[in-house]
């Protein structure tokens, strides 16, 4: 045995760990949005349901493991050779495309990655193989490859996504006029018949789409099931709908009952079914390195990865365990999770995406629509529609992105939609589905107002487009990838391991990640006054001490044209004013709150909020043209000009030094003495401007650019200290209005 194959299957025994984190950090999502979104439960207590459905799913998986033996190429025309180079192709493709998305927060089918990667790299090792053959050609492709799934899987793609956004849409929209969103007297009238309906098609699932391929159910179970459909899920619903009568009775939540169950059965069907993309592969070439050490052979024919063969129970459980506490502990899965709570919230958030001619189009067209059907129904159903759609009010409404009701229909839609789609032979994506029944549901349940709507229409465009690019880029990488190591072996494999540990390390998206204190607010909506004081003072001396820093270092990367150090001041300074400028966006939830604890000075802090965003912006707009500058190679500064920068710089930093020491002591009295410090750097800044213009009227050949770099970085230092001097004038105001407020 060549050792290289013994190093691949330990390849493929790594990535078959790391593969299951990051994919489970991008899936669960499927099974969480609901309990996450609704918070009907603690974050602890839905994790745990979730991984209970995980480790009974793992062990039904295991008919479907013959998907990447036999799926999409025929083993039979393959050699030993050629299989575990299409193999290692397949995974190391994948580990890094799901850490790709999952970086940058989308979620997308682990199925359609495995299915074009495994398509990728049967064409890769097939084209080479008739390039060394020259009795094939390529019309022998179809012997070798069957493009068929892929085709399935594009179409079920468009199918998934339409479908699930239509029914998403209906069954919130008749369920949200039934219950309104004060559902509590409703609920006791039909919210047992109503969970009972969502609890049949959330059990129907969990049986025949999480444990059709484990063997639980026998054929003739099964068959009858078929046969008998409509009368097994009326006495279904009549069974389910008189328990959770009776637990009403007895004062328990059924809505709490049916999404956790809900919950509980789509991390079942996850992991019976989506458990094949993430270990399928390495457990195959596992079974063919195993059939190729009993033969002796390593150009043997892998026609046996044909046969099927149950997969070891004990490595089902591992998988099961390493994807439970994966759904505890990654960053990633949380942080994919946002993405499709933010987009079907019912609170008003920070946008993640931006609008675009194509969004803006529909919400123009939606809003023409709209209008056309208040032309054509009376006014008094119009508002008797209306008065079912009246959100609560932000108090009452809690934390949560939406309330029970939208998260028992995300599911029991979801579950129903994915069990039609079984019975017609659909090839229906739970991905798909379960994300695009939530953006139903929320546009139905008008979630995406005329303030949100573009960008997040914006939003579930770039996750759909991603669906597509999917499988594009796994196609073409898992083929490249395969077609380096047919060509390549030994060198090839070893470049190929490098690249994707270094992707795997490093971070998809550049730049720095935000820490805690420069993303919050300076003031949380639950404070107290007095943490108002601590929090607003802690954030703000912060900021002013990061402003005071950076520009003293662009100064001194510029004078010494220092490109690198230039570029870092660029990201601090671009990061600073992204913080501040989600601040000033995301003001109207703390206004609230300062009402509500009747602090008479909102305006203060609005005026704190807009001050300290417009110091960071003209810092951002002092160090972007310096590293510029230098980045393009221009001509530096003279030494007149850095001299006299050295002068405002001096007198700058005696400007924030004192401003530190007010904001620290909370001692105001000092605010005139910034105002003739400040009067006095104007005087100066402005007799350098003097001196430079006379300068450029004495020397033909001075730098024209170098020129107006140094009175750009004069006129935005001007900016910068007058709305500092702003900043903390309102901040004085705004602070002592609070400590008069508490003492009261």
């Amino acid at each position: 045995m060549d050792p290289i194959f013994t190093v691949i299957l330990v390849i493929l025994a790594l990535l078959a760990v790391v593969d299951l984190v990051v994919g489970v950090s991008n899936d669960a999502i499927n099974f969480l949005n609901s309990s996450l979104g609704s918070k009907v439960a603690s974050f602890n207590v839905i994790l745990a349901v979730a991984a209970c459905g995980i480790l009974v799913g793992v062990l039904t998986s295991h008919g479907m493991m013959e998907v990447a033996r036999t799926g999409v190429f025929h083993p039979e025309m393959f050699t030993f050779t050629d299989i575990m180079y299409l193999y290692a192709g397949v995974m190391l493709t994948d580990v890094v495309l799901l850490n790709g998305f999952n970086k940058l927060g989308l979620p997308t089918s682990t199925t359609v990655s495995m299915i074009f990667e495994l398509l990728g790299s049967a064409c890769a090792v097939t084209a080479f193989k008739v390039y060394a053959d020259s009795g094939l050609t390529v019309a022998n492709f179809d012997q070798f490859v069957n493009g068929g799934k892929a085709l399935g899987m594009i179409s079920a793609i468009l199918v998934s996504v339409v479908l699930s956004f239509i029914m998403g849409s209906v069954v919130m929209y008749f369920s949200r006029l039934i219950f309104t969103f004060r559902y509590a007297k409703q609920l006791k009238r039909y919210g047992a018949l109503w969970c009972g309906i969502a609890i049949v098609g959330i059990i129907y699932f969990a049986l025949f789409k999480g444990l059709k391929s484990s063997g639980l159910l026998t054929d003739d179970f099964d068959a009858f099931v078929k046969n008998n459909i409509m009368t097994v899920l009326l006495v279904a619903w009549i069974a389910a709908s008189a328990l959770l009568w009776v637990l009403q009775l007895m004062k328990v939540s059924i809505l709490k009952i049916t999404i956790l169950s809900g919950t509980f059965a789509l991390a079942l069907a996850f992991a019976g079914n989506d458990l094949v993309n993430f270990i399928g592969v390495p457990l195959a070439g596992f079974d063919s390195y195993r059939l190729a050490l009993e033969s002796g052979d390593m150009g043997m024919m892998m026609g046996g990865l044909a046969d099927p063969k149950a997969a070891n129970t004990w490595f089902l459980l591992a998988a099961g365990v390493i994807m439970a506490v994966t759904l505890f502990f990654s960053k990633d899965a949380w942080r994919v999770s946002q993405t499709e709570l933010t987009l079907a919230s019912q609170h008003d958030e920070d946008e993640r995406f931006n609008s675009t001619p194509f969004s803006r189009m529909l919400v123009r067209a939606s809003v023409s629509l709209n209008n056309s059907y208040k032309r054509i129904l009376p006014n008094s159903w119009i508002d008797a529609i209306n008065r079912r759609f009246i959100p609560l009010p932000p108090e009452e409404r809690g934390e949560s992105n939406y309330d029970k009701i939208r998260a028992v229909v995300n599911l029991a839609s979801a579950a129903i939609l994915i069990c039609i789609g079984t019975s017609f032979k659909l090839p229906l994506s739970t991905t798909y589905v379960v994300f695009m029944v939530a953006m139903g549901s929320s546009l139905a349940d008008r979630a995406w107002g005329r303030d949100s709507a573009v960008y997040r229409i914006s939003g579930v465009m770039v996750v759909i487009m991603g669906w597509f690019i999917t499988a594009l880029i796994a196609f073409c990488v898992s083929f490249v990838l395969a077609s380096m190591l047919m060509w390549g072996h030994w060198w090839a494999l070893a470049v190929i391991v490098l690249a994707c540990a270094y992707a795997l390390t490093n971070r998809i998206v550049g730049g720095k990640k935000k820490s805690e204190d420069e993303t919050k607010p300076l003031i949380k909506a639950t404070d107290k006054p007095e943490d108002v004081l601590i929090n607003c003072t802690q954030s703000a001396v912060s900021t002013m001490e990061n402003v005071s820093r950076v520009y003293n270092h662009m100064l001194v990367a510029l004078f010494t044209e220092n490109r690198k150090e230039l570029q870092e001041t660029v990201a601090e300074a671009r990061q600073m004013y992204d913080a501040a400028n989600e601040r000033k966006y995301g003001i109207m939830p703390v206004l609230r709150q300062l009402e509500q604890q009747k602090i008479e000075t909102a305006h203060f802090y609005v005026q704190v909020v807009d001050y300290l965003c417009e110091v960071t912006k003209a810092l951002l707009h002092c160090t972007k043209p310096a590293y510029d500058h230098i980045n393009n190679n221009h001509r530096g500064l003279t030494g007149e000009q850095i001299k006299d920068l050295k002068v405002v710089n001096d007198k700058v930093d005696d400007i924030f030094t004192k401003i530190d020491t007010m904001l620290r002591e909370k001692d105001f009295s000092h605010l005139d003495e910034v105002m003739v410090m400040r009067d006095e750097l104007f005087d100066i800044i402005a007799d350098t401007i003097k001196r430079q213009i006379r300068r450029l009227q004495d020397d033909p050949n001075a730098s024209t650019r170098a020129s107006a770099l140094f009175l750009n970085l004069l006129g935005e230092t001007k900016t910068m200290v007058l709305q500092a001097r702003n900043f903390i004038k309102s901040q004085a105001y705004f602070l002592n209005a609070i400590s008069g407020e508490k003492d009261e």
